[in-house]
């Protein structure tokens, strides 16, 4: 059970890192490499702010508004600069991991013993049980922290999605979708259209860092090697969320993507308590990605490729 409920919460966690890679990749047809570094940046600025003093609701809203920073430096650098985009992307990546250094002043900051976001809903926790320090959850028992960490993530996550779909059905989030669709009409509209891309850039890493933030706070430190692969993780937890939603509304999209990246943490969970050798986690990634994106079409090829060979039977 510990094994599941950790799955579930990081795959929450990074939902919103999908959620974002899904706003930038599908919603403007960005490819935003920025996400490496910013979920890092979120992390970093959240530790930091954490073991200084402030609260974790303010940290984790500086880290947020950190990830929506790197954001708007690469929309600048692509629409102001006409640096073409995945260079943008990779320019300010690699300018973050400096700056990440900087926030931290060393390479990793531990959160030990410190308050977290969730330290309120483990409050509540422990009182309703009588001071417990496990509850009992379909007759296994779940330490606090990690339930309290699970229901935070899991309100956080939903109320974030029901934001997203919300937005996406207002004039200013039908102007970002269009811009992705079609930049020439836009711009008929009179929709500056790299006034778009530079939000929707600010948006999606804003995501990514309030999933950086979210996820230092549960590990337990921040880490600058933290964010390596991430832009990864979240394609594939896209497709592979598309591959379980048929429909390509907002609202299921958003929910393809919940889904996928909890679905790819649970299959990486099981991989590793089945003996995965970490170092091989990258590698095995990957064998998941490439299956995400060809398996589908396989299925489609061959399903019709049966159903003529019935008709022409």
């Amino acid at each position: 059970m510990t094994l599941v409920i950790g799955a579930f919460t990081i795959g929450l966690i990074l939902s919103l890192l999908s959620m974002g890679v899904w706003i930038s990749f599908r919603i403007l047809r960005y490819c935003d490499i920025t996400v490496d570094g910013s979920i890092t940046l979120g992390a970093s600025v959240t530790a930091v702010m954490i073991i200084n003093g402030w609260s974790p609701w303010s940290a984790t809203i500086a880290g947020t508004l950190a990830g929506g920073a790197a954001g708007f430096a690469t929309g600048m650098l692509h629409t102001k600069f006409r640096i073409q985009e995945l260079l943008a992307g990779i320019l300010v990546m690699t300018a973050l991991y400096s700056v990440n250094l900087r926030v931290m002043g060393k390479s990793n900051v531990p959160l030990i013993n410190v308050e977290n976001i969730s330290s309120p809903v483990g409050r509540m926790l422990n009182r309703g049980t009588g001071g417990a320090d496990s509850i009992n959850l379909l007759g296994w028992a779940v330490p606090i922290q990690d339930a309290s960490m699970l229901i935070t993530v899991l309100i956080i996550t939903v109320i974030v999605a029901l934001f997203i779909r919300r937005f996406l059905l207002t004039h200013l989030g039908t102007a970002m979708r269009a811009t992705g669709e079609n930049p020439q009409m836009v711009r008929a509209q009179g929709v500056n259209n790299q006034t778009m891309i530079v939000f929707g850039l600010v948006f999606a890493n804003a995501l990514v860092g309030m999933s950086g933030a979210l996820l230092a706070q549960y590990q337990g430190f921040a880490d600058v090697q933290m964010g390596i692969g991430m832009i990864v993780w979240g394609l594939a937890s896209i497709i592979i969320g598309e591959a379980l939603v048929s429909k390509c509304t907002p609202g299921f999209a958003l929910c393809g993507a919940i889904m996928g990246t909890i679905l790819f943490r649970l299959l990486v969970a099981i991989a590793l308590r089945w003996g995965l050798n970490p170092n091989d986690l990258k590698l095995v990634t990957a064998v998941f990605v490439f299956a995400a994106l060809v398996l589908p079409g396989g299925i489609k090829y061959f399903i019709g490729k049966y159903s003529k060979e019935k008709l022409n039977g």
